[in-house]
This record gives structure tokens, C-alpha cells and sequence, in this order.
């Protein structure tokens, strides 16, 4: 059975999220957020929300155990860029790109239900 937690919009860039993404793809679920508690980026904390939810999920609507979860995939995904500018030299106006991502979460228990 597998079951999947999404956090749409998070404030981040995508690029960055992904570095502390793959680190736990393929863990035990309990593990991967022991892991994500001792990393000290923003990106870890975000991610780590959305696992807590992912195993919330798996026990309260499907009865599994959080020991028995297993992270199937940790996918990061584009989301919408909001369009800045900020002054630049002479008058002129510079752009900034400030990005956000969808973090979407797939635990699996191993049985293919």
C-alpha cells in the first residue's frame, strides 16, 4: 500500500530542495526524519513536515505502522515563480526570480496491495 503526502507552494527554491530530498529516498520512514532533524537547513524542515504527514496519513486513514514505512520516492517539483524587481545602478530596474517548489512525498509498507 502506498500513501503520499503534497505540500504545495513551499517558499523555496526547488534546486535547493532537492539536495536534502535525495538523502532520504529508500530509508525507513522513523529513520528519514531523524535524519532530516539533524540537518540545519530550511529545506529539511519543510521536507520533514511533509513526511510527518505523509506517516499521519498512513496510520490514521489506512492502519499501517510508522516502523513497517518505507520512503518510495522524495519528488520535488516547480512551482510558480513570483516576478520582483529591485533598483539596479542608474535608474534602471533589475529582476528577481523568486521560486517555489511542491514537495510530494510517497511512503510504501513493501506490500503491493
Amino acid at each position: 500500500m502506498e500513501v503520499q503526502s503534497l505540500t504545495r507552494n513551499a517558499r523555496m527554491s526547488p534546486k535547493k530542495m532537492h539536495e536534502v530530498a535525495r538523502i532520504i529516498q529508500g530509508r525507513k520512514a522513523t529513520e528519514a526524519v531523524d535524519y532530516l532533524t539533524l540537518i540545519p537547513r530550511k529545506s529539511a524542515r519543510l521536507i520533514v513536515k511533509t513526511l510527518k504527514s505523509a506517516i499521519a496519513n498512513a496510520e490514521n486513514n489506512n492502519n499501517l505502522s510508522a516502523d513497517t514505512l518505507t520512503v518510495k520516492s522524495a519528488v520535488i517539483e516547480n512551482g510558480p515563480v513570483l516576478k520582483r524587481f529591485k533598483a539596479g545602478a542608474r535608474g534602471t530596474a533589475k529582476p528577481r526570480r523568486k521560486k517555489m517548489a511542491h514537495i510530494r512525498i510517497i511512503l510504501s509498507d513493501g506490500n503491493s496491495n
